[in-house]
């Protein structure tokens, strides 16, 4: 049974400017041998994440997620079984800032700022599948 979980959260007091990178290189170094892939994106002090697999491979991710110091408010945005994962060619792929249009930002929220407290997590899912297709993925 493959489910895609996808979640929000904000940066905790824990949270360093060398933990994204961190938080990557683990993600990428230890998810292929549990079956998870996903996206990640960070700013504005905002983390939201996609996470894809087995259910319990992800479940058991996102209860370390919501137990990790380094995040706060951790708001589960959407959950559902799947037949076929999004985002099958990252381990973890990262949204690219310079490559996040304000416009298709606007497309899906409230504003061109990313607020996905504020976004249903189908609209999260939308717009992740149109920065794939845009380009805006990079996966070191």
């Amino acid at each position: 049974m493959l489910v895609r979980l996808i979640y929000a959260s904000r940066v905790g007091e824990a949270f360093a400017e060398t933990d994204l990178a961190n938080v990557l290189r683990q993600s990428r170094q230890n998810n292929p041998s549990h079956g998870i892939t996903g996206l990640l994106c960070h700013t504005d002090g905002v983390f939201v994440q996609v996470l894809e697999g087995g259910r319990e491979a992800v479940n058991a991710l996102y209860n370390r997620v919501v137990a990790d110091a380094r995040h706060q408010d951790v708001t589960l945005l959407s959950y559902e079984e799947i037949g076929e994962r999004r985002f099958s060619g990252w381990s973890m792929g990262q949204v690219n800032l310079q490559r996040l249009n304000p416009a298709l930002v606007l497309k899906y929220g409230r504003s061109t700022r990313l607020d996905p407290y504020a976004m249903s997590g189908q609209a999260v899912a939308a717009l992740f599948d149109e920065l794939i297709a845009t380009g805006a993925i990079v996966c070191h």
